[in-house]
């Protein structure tokens, strides 16, 4: 044997045969149902903030848009002081100060400097657009609508995203039980042998070809002990609780009999349910009151105005004097440069991609759905298969175990009937974990998954 194979087969013999290495003593984590673990998402998920926070923006839109038909009042208060002649003449007569000797050539021309305080208080109400206001109140009202189904979409990927992790976890403490029993498998055939070595019955190649697949197997339990920690703090992220949170799934990874309507029916409901569909109906609905907010422009509009002033001297003392003005204003807009049309056209164009975008919606639905739909099936079949797999397996690596103790095989054949073993156990929890996400992937799909859906809810 060369000396660097030997070397290699040391360093792994020497990381079969260490110890693991001690965990760190850690607080004990807490029991947590699927159930919980979505309500803890739908309360604390960042994401779910986000979409909340822009249903209330949408909210405050639809409150700026009425605004539109109130009334506006202001209040100013303004302090001038200056010589101009035009200003000193005006302000007089605001304060109703002005008298003949202020006809004087000399003080119209070059007057002294004049001071004036001047408290206004105005309004204006806009009493017609056209429409263009309403048009606006309704467009805000749409796009809450389809702020409101967003937010609903967003639930539902959350809840989503907390079964697969939860999921993964099950998935990958069953991969870890695996690799643990193929570690206790690996080192009887290691121990089998090493006897067989020892008694002269085989060359010292089988030994080793033993130890090499012992320390695989090691290795596999090193990593399975690490993507569980990967699982955990992945569904950790999906609850939106800090990564380190110590969570303990209390179920564990089972075929479950879950109920798998027609394709058909899934498809009828996901167009009628999808909260993502609504939301584009909405936004559809909306573009068509931008639409006529742009027609409205090319109408006139109607405005009320009215004002009253006091002006003194000084702050707050009398010796001044008080007037209003009102009136009503009619507005056209003849001409400006074919800016309206042009916005019009450009409104058009949007409903008519909002138009289509919702057919693409639709048609990404409908894929969407029979994709989940046979993802479904296939895992349902694969669950039967692999759970039939199995049993096989292990009787074929008693066998294997007993012909190779007696000499009729090679460590070769033995070792092949182990990996057999072990794949069909990992395919079996696999196609298990396959089948309850594709199940709630079907459900997402469709626009029914929630927190009483058959999947979250035993």
């Amino acid at each position: 044997m060369k000396a660097p194979f030997k070397f290699v087969l040391a360093a792994m013999t020497a990381l079969w045969l260490l110890p693991a290495a001690p965990a760190q003593q850690a607080a004990e984590p807490l029991a947590l149902t699927l159930e919980q673990a979505v309500k803890i998402a739908l309360e604390k998920s960042p994401l779910r903030k986000a979409a909340v926070a822009d249903t209330k923006a949408a909210s405050a839109e639809i409150g700026l848009a009425r605004s539109v038909l109130m009334p506006r009042l202001t209040f100013s208060e303004t302090v001038t002081r200056g010589n101009d002649p035009v200003y000193v003449f005006g302000s007089k007569l605001r304060q109703q100060r002005f008298t003949a000797a202020d006809f004087d050539l000399n003080k119209l021309n070059t007057p002294l400097p004049f001071g004036n305080f001047n408290t206004r208080f105005g309004g204006s109400w806009n009493l017609f657009d056209s429409f263009a206001s309403w048009h606006g109140v309704n467009r805000a009202k749409q796009m809450d609508e389809a702020a409101g189904h967003q937010l609903e979409r967003t639930d539902q990927e959350i809840v989503f995203r907390v079964v697969d992790s939860y999921y993964a976890v099950l998935l990958s403490s069953k991969q870890l039980e695996v690799a643990e029993q193929a570690v206790k498998t690996a080192r009887s055939i290691m121990d089998r042998g090493q006897a067989r070595f020892d008694s002269g019955l085989v060359v010292e190649s089988d030994l080793l070809t033993a130890k090499v697949r012992g320390a695989e197997r090691q290795q596999e339990l090193i990593r399975g002990r690490n993507n569980l920690d990967l699982a955990r703090a992945q569904l950790s992220t999906a609850m939106g609780v800090p990564l380190d949170s110590l969570f303990q799934p209390v179920e564990a990874l089972a075929e479950r009999t879950l109920p798998v309507p027609v394709l058909q029916e899934v498809e009828k409901v996901a167009l009628t349910n999808r909260p993502d569909l609504k939301r584009i109906q909405s936004e559809e609905a909306a573009q068509r009151q931008s639409v006529a907010i742009a027609k409205s422009s090319f109408g006139p509009r109607v405005n009320a105005f009215a004002s009253w002033e006091m002006d003194n001297p000084t702050f707050l003392a009398g010796g001044g004097g008080n007037h209003w003005l009102g009136g009503v204003e009619v507005q056209f807009d003849i001409f400006q440069g074919g800016a309206k049309r042009a916005e019009l056209s450009r409104e058009r164009a949007l409903q008519e991609k909002v138009t289509a975008m919702k057919q693409v919606a639709s048609d990404g639905v409908r894929l969407e759905v029979r994709r989940a739909y046979y993802n479904l099936d296939s895992a349902r079949q694969e669950v039967e298969v692999a759970r039939a797999a199995i049993a096989q397996a292990q009787d074929s690596l008693r066998i294997g175990q007993n012909r190779y103790d007696g000499g009729l095989t090679t460590i070769t054949d033995l070792l092949s009937t182990e990996e057999a073993t072990r794949r069909s156990q990992t395919d079996y929890w696999e196609a298990v974990y396959r089948f309850h996400t594709s199940y709630a992937s079907l459900e997402l799909a469709s626009g029914t998954l929630n927190l009483q859906s058959p999947v979250v809810t035993p």
